[in-house]
């Protein structure tokens, strides 16, 4: 994967805060959509779901989950040559009391402050998606597969 290609990648990924997620729900997939905010390193993905949410309980039970992003369409543009990149992982909860939930939670408020009141609703919970596999494809013919440490990688050439 060229540097170019991972800065396309590396710079979807943080530009965007609208993604598709993928869950096992209890009847087969399902798909949403959820607000998300990467960590700088893109080492993880931080997502605040309320259990009410059928995708919640879906994670809760099984933590093996995919987001989507992709380029925002433009008129008279072939959407098979858009940027997009999955990544799958597994998600897992910050308890209100472990270290890193407060400076994981400012990174969330930060990047989207109209959330800040959701974070004192008792239904709430901040997740975190570690990358296992990523899919990125640039536009046409140019498709790669990253593992963990690949988008970490990437990530830091680009900051």
């Amino acid at each position: 994967m060229n540097l170019q290609d991972q800065r396309l990648m590396v710079n979807l990924i943080r530009a965007r805060r609208w993604a598709a997620l993928a869950t096992q729900g209890p009847d087969g997939p399902e798909a949403s959509w959820v607000a998300y905010v990467p960590e700088s390193d893109c080492g993880g993905f931080l997502l605040h779901l309320s259990t009410l949410s059928a995708h919640t309980r879906n994670l809760l039970a099984d933590p093996r989950a995919g987001l989507a992003i992709g380029e925002p369409e433009r008129d008279g543009e072939d959407p098979q040559t858009l940027a997009r990149v999955t990544v799958q992982g597994e998600i897992a909860l910050i308890p209100r009391d472990r270290v890193d939930y407060r400076s994981a939670a400012l990174r969330y408020q930060e990047r989207l402050p109209d959330a800040v009141p959701r974070f004192e609703f008792g239904d709430f919970l901040l997740l975190r998606l570690t990358p296992i596999r990523i899919r990125f494809i640039g536009g046409f013919a140019r498709a790669y597969t990253l593992d963990y440490d690949g988008l970490r990688a990437a990530a830091q050439c680009t900051s």
